[in-house]
């Protein structure tokens, strides 16, 4: 399976290693770069990326200048930055980049916003795998050692997006409100019920982990 791939500019190693850490964890490859120079030097013999992750203040060539060289290769980007000026925010859209997001954030917010990014562009990989079982995102199907599994469609929309965030624990909130909608006003126990659906169709009690008082979180 070809995972997606991600371009990650950013010259504080810290939150560099702290993006890797969390695209890694969700079956994302990437490169870091510390300096926007190296960077767009790096694109002449390597610039297959579906998408970049961009600081603005950095050595080298600085964000801005770096879209251009993203763009020369159909690199959607993504802003991560410390400038939460509007003029900064609407320079950057306005350029060409696909979301603008300031510092600090929250590593799950991140991956919601690169997901849509790339779903948006074309570039999200359809194909998830976890363990011995494959979901198939474009035709809806899921399979385990090669045998389709038949899930209800709240089932199947359970399952992908545990499996998209896989090794990352979900709210049971953030669940209803992905899965169920805003304008949920049922019991939180409705999720508990379909996870045990899940664990029972697909055999992952050991993988899909209740996490007390929290939510739950499935593990590869």
């Amino acid at each position: 399976m070809t995972k997606n791939r991600i371009l990650i500019v950013e010259d504080d190693k810290g939150i560099a290693d702290g993006i890797a850490v969390n695209l890694q964890y969700s079956g994302y490859d990437y490169a870091v770069y510390t300096d926007g120079q190296e960077a767009a030097d790096a694109l002449r013999e390597d610039h297959g990326y579906d998408l970049a992750l961009l600081d603005i203040m950095l050595p080298g060539l600085d964000g801005f200048d770096l879209l251009p060289h993203m763009q020369n290769h159909n690199i959607p980007v993504i802003y991560l930055t410390a400038r939460s000026d509007a003029t900064s925010e609407i320079k950057g859209l306005r350029g060409g980049a696909e979301d603008y997001i300031t510092k600090p954030f929250d590593p799950l917010t991140l991956l919601v916003r690169i997901e849509k990014v790339l779903d948006r562009c074309g570039k999200l990989n359809k194909i998830l795998r976890v363990g011995d079982i494959v979901v198939d995102c474009e035709n809806h199907s899921v399979q385990k050692n090669g045998a389709p599994i038949a899930l209800k469609p709240l089932e199947y929309e359970l399952f992908t997006l545990l499996a998209r965030y896989k090794n990352r624990t979900l709210l049971r909130e953030r669940i209803l409100n992905e899965i169920w909608g805003s304008d949920y006003f049922g019991d939180t126990r409705t999720v508990d019920v379909h996870i045990a659906n899940l664990r029972r169709k697909l055999a992952i009690s050991a993988q899909l982990v209740t996490v007390p008082k929290y939510g739950y979180r499935l593990e590869d």
